[in-house]
Formats: C-alpha cells, sequence, structure tokens
C-alpha cells in the first residue's frame, strides 16, 4: 500500500497573496480548498511527502532545493523542506507553489516527521515515461502521499492566456468529474496532443497519479474541493484517500 493520500492543487503565482497584492482575496476561497486538501493528505500520517509537477525534465528532485517567486516581482524563496533555505536544485514553477503549500502546514507533525521531496515530469511526458515515474513513486516502500500540482485548460473565455476554445470547458468538466470520483481511466485516456492545444499545465502530473495509484492497488474514494476557472484557466482541488 505504497501511496495512501493524495491531495491535488493547481499552481498559479498568483495564489501567493505576496504576488497577488491587492488582487489576493479573489482567489481566498482556492487558497482554502488548497489548505483543506493538505491537511487531509498529511492526516493520513504518511512515512514520505511527495510533490508533483510539471517540471523542464522527468525524474526526482534531490533536497536541498529552492524555488523562486522573483521572476513574478516577489523576493521571496520557498524552500523544498520548509525551514532549510539552503538553494541547492532550482524548483519549477509547479513546485514552487506546492512547496509553499506544504510551508503553510509546516507545525504538522506529519511534516516534521515525514520526509518530503519532490519530482517532475515533463509537460508532453507519454505513457512510458509516467508510467516509469510513477513506478518509482508507489514502489518506493515508503506510506506516501502525494501533493500533485496542475492546472486545467487556460482557454476559457476571451481573456484567457490561450486563445478561446470551445473544447475547453468539455474537457475540464471530463478532469473534475475524474478528480471527483477518482477515475483512474478517465485521468489515463486524457489526450497529450489535445492537452497541450489547450495548453493544460496538469495532465501528466494527474497521469502519474492515476498510474500511481493503479500500481498501488485497492480502491479510491475522491472528492472534489473546488472548480473554478476565474482568469481563463481552470482551477482544481481535490482530495484522494484510499476506500
Amino acid at each position: 500500500m505504497p501511496l495512501v493520500a493524495a491531495a491535488v492543487c493547481p499552481h498559479p503565482p498568483l495564489l501567493v497573496p505576496e504576488v497577488a497584492g491587492a488582487a489576493a482575496g479573489e482567489l481566498d476561497d482556492l487558497r482554502a480548498a488548497c489548505d483543506l486538501a493538505v491537511r487531509r493528505l498529511l492526516a493520513a500520517d504518511p512515512d514520505a511527502v511527495v510533490l508533483l509537477g510539471v517540471g523542464p525534465s522527468t525524474g526526482p528532485i534531490r533536497p536541498p532545493a529552492t524555488g523562486t517567486l522573483q521572476p513574478w516581482g516577489v523576493d521571496l524563496d520557498v524552500p523544498l523542506i520548509p525551514g532549510q533555505p539552503d538553494r541547492g536544485a532550482v524548483l519549477p514553477l509547479s513546485l514552487t507553489v506546492g512547496a509553499w503549500l506544504l510551508a503553510r502546514h509546516a507545525e504538522s507533525s506529519a511534516v516534521a516527521a515525514a520526509p518530503v521531496s519532490a519530482v517532475q515530469v515533463t509537460a508532453d511526458a507519454g505513457p512510458v515515461e509516467v508510467a516509469a515515474l510513477a513506478e518509482q513513486v508507489a514502489g518506493s516502500g515508503d506510506r506516501v502521499a502525494l501533493l500533485v500540482l496542475g492546472d486545467g485548460s487556460a482557454c476559457r473565455g476571451e481573456k484567457a492566456p490561450g486563445c478561446d476554445d470551445e473544447r475547453a470547458l468539455p474537457y475540464d468538466k471530463r478532469v473534475a468529474a475524474a478528480l471527483a470520483e477518482a477515475d483512474l481511466d478517465a485521468l489515463r485516456g486524457l489526450d497529450a496532443g489535445v492537452s497541450a492545444q489547450l495548453k493544460v499545465a496538469g495532465r501528466a502530473s494527474w497521469q502519474v497519479l492515476a498510474e500511481a495509484a493503479r500500481s498501488s492497488g485497492g480502491g479510491w474514494r475522491g472528492e472534489l474541493l473546488h472548480d473554478s476557472a476565474p482568469y481563463g484557466v481552470a482551477y482544481f482541488v481535490a482530495s484522494w484517500e484510499r476506500a
């Protein structure tokens, strides 16, 4: 039973109040949902906490590692392990936001007791690459809690970062339903080409989650805690536990 729990959160830099500035209140509900998902993740009392998000390569990022929000106008460094600001490797945005979310719960006994590590996956990772990374995560022998970072489509409306695309809403509804129901096959079936066209940042991460849950065996129960697209980008928060 290597994978014992999972939390799915988005990774917009605006989730960090210092980045959002006066607009921070617009994402209060999203931030609260992420906090709830992380609390539930840590309540599983895991042996290890693993952050998973999209990055420039596929594989583990060994601590020490630190992300930065300087590209978004804030002089704020975010270490992978709370309280250990050694720079080491550079975290991509997805894992920087994930480390920031985890640090908000640094006083939790689970964060203090369980080692924290991170893995990244390329946005265009195919089934073989996804399956291999999932095996690394779920085959460690530890009771792993997985914090998965990923945004949905970025093509929801005229003000979206990508071009408005009528396929975006049906795609996002499919993802939301899959996360709500812990539907592994639906996540594994997401098309990489369509996902790229819709500028989906979470497809590969969600598929690693699905493969890791599948290889861990047993049933899973999911709950969708948040689903919105305030800036034309879909943000999902979900909590998974073993059924």
